[in-house]
């Protein structure tokens, strides 16, 4: 079988990490018994989109809530991207904590910032490629995706596919994915993208998760199903699917 990564559409309650996890280990689960390689979730997923809470609710990767999420990727064997703010001697960071099958654990830290945000976080400097079965998978968070700058630097370091947690609106949807469609056909890459669904308490997101290949759209989810959008690489390409949580 070849490698599978996915994308975890999920509602996340405001502030309420305790929950949230629940929330992520009942996919991670899923993803498991899918055969799922590399799953990662929206941003913020861990602790809602609230950025005038993020102060307090910044973590670093010794926090002992993260403890679940470190255990499960050893358990399961996979890569888990979960996204909450990143405490640091300043600003916190809107970030990634990426759970290694091996225990370790690593962060990403959104380079990009949307206008407003720089009021509440400070911006990544660095990027954040892991390799899974032999594929270089590039993480990204939102925003980055608004910049061309970011996702060329990723491919430059040998990315064949990039995947990003956001936050998405209905009304920035249709600009943003048709700029993620666009990263995928013109660099020849797997781009996905891991919203939260139209149940989550903050935000308002529109959920609609989705992968595609240069051919176009992979897999899509709907704007309310809690679902891990998934890729698998077969001998002949790429195959999709939607997979209930």
């Amino acid at each position: 079988m070849g490698l599978t990564v996915g994308v975890a559409q999920i509602s996340s309650e405001s502030g309420r990490v305790d929950r949230n996890l629940e929330t992520h280990i009942s996919a991670i689960e899923v993803a498991a018994r899918s055969n799922i390689s590399f799953l990662a979730f929206p941003e913020l997923s861990l602790t809602g989109y609230e950025p005038a809470l993020s102060q307090d609710l910044a973590m670093t990767v010794n926090d002992r809530r993260l403890v679940p999420l470190q255990l499960a990727a050893r358990e399961h064997g996979l890569f888990i991207v979960a996204g909450a703010p990143i405490a640091t001697d300043a600003l916190p960071q809107i970030g990634s904590f990426i759970f290694m099958p091996n225990g370790d654990v690593r962060t990403y830290a959104k380079m990009h910032l949307h206008s407003g945000e720089e009021k509440y976080f400070s911006h990544g400097t660095s990027y954040e490629l892991v390799s899974v079965d032999g594929s270089t998978i590039a993480n990204a968070i939102c925003a980055d995706t608004n910049a061309i700058e970011h996702v060329s630097g990723c491919v430059e370091k040998g990315a064949k596919i990039y995947i990003s947690g956001a936050m998405i609106t209905r009304n920035g949807y249709a600009k943003d994915t048709e700029v993620l469609k666009g990263y995928a056909r013109n660099f020849n890459i797997l781009v996905a993208v891991a919203n939260q669904n139209s149940h989550s308490s903050n935000g308002r997101p529109c959920g609609k998760s989705a992968i595609w290949t240069s051919s176009g759209l992979l897999a899509l989810a709907n704007e309310s199903q809690s679902a891990i959008v998934a890729a698998e690489k077969t001998s002949t390409g790429w195959t999709g699917e939607v997979i209930e949580v």
